[in-house]
């Protein structure tokens, strides 16, 4: 499968948040390449947005890696407890990123369900199954993608998002963001995009 380029992580921030769904999220744990296909994600402008960390492009210890060159991982933490990992998008400069919410496994489920729940992927039911990854700091603790990882080049050979020639007959749904009613006029963005009647697409 190929890698995506930095040039496609350099467009409008909407573009690349419809056209990361179905690519192939990789990333090396323990010798082992974990890989998950990307089914949810969200957009994040901070030119306009008031949900964005970098809203009126402020530029900050947090924010920076967000302004730094496009096809890089801001991940940050969430409750102080759960990390997000998001793709920086747009030229240099600009603060924008793609949270990728929710990911299909693909490859490495064993360690993905160690990671997770601590026992193997044989031992889960159903409904375990489909919590790996369905959701942004599940995804993250899943792949073991820690706060170590802010600021990663998605172009490295050992975490890096491709492509899958096999995978493009989907439907794209979009939708208002998930847990941002505090972002006054930005909460009715409808920046979130999934691939239609997909099991993993967080709820």
């Amino acid at each position: 499968m190929k890698k995506l380029s930095r040039k496609f992580y350099e467009r409008d921030t909407l573009t690349v948040a419809r056209e990361l769904l179905g690519k192939v999220l990789v990333y090396k744990q323990e010798d082992r390449f974990l890989k998950g296909r990307i089914v949810e994600t969200e957009a994040y402008i901070g030119a306009i947005d008031k949900a964005a960390h970098c809203y009126n492009q402020r530029v900050t210890k947090r924010t920076e890696v967000m302004f730094g060159p496009p096809g890089h991982a801001y991940v940050y933490l969430i409750y102080g407890m759960y990390y997000c990992m998001n793709v920086v998008t747009e030229p240099e400069g600009v603060g924008a990123a793609v949270l990728i919410r929710a990911l299909e496994p693909l490859e490495g489920m064993e360690l993905m369900s160690r990671n997770r729940f601590g026992k193997g992927y044989e031992e889960l039911p159903q409904k375990k199954r489909i919590q790996l990854s369905n959701g942004p700091g599940k995804l993250c603790m899943a792949f073991g993608i820690t706060k170590a990882n802010n600021g990663n080049d998605l172009l490295s050979d050992h975490f890096f998002i491709c492509e899958d020639e096999h995978f493009h007959d989907f439907g794209i749904g979009c939708s208002k963001r998930i847990n941002v009613d505090y972002a006054e006029e930005a909460k009715d963005f409808e920046w979130r995009f999934f691939i239609k009647g997909n099991a993993y697409v967080s709820r």
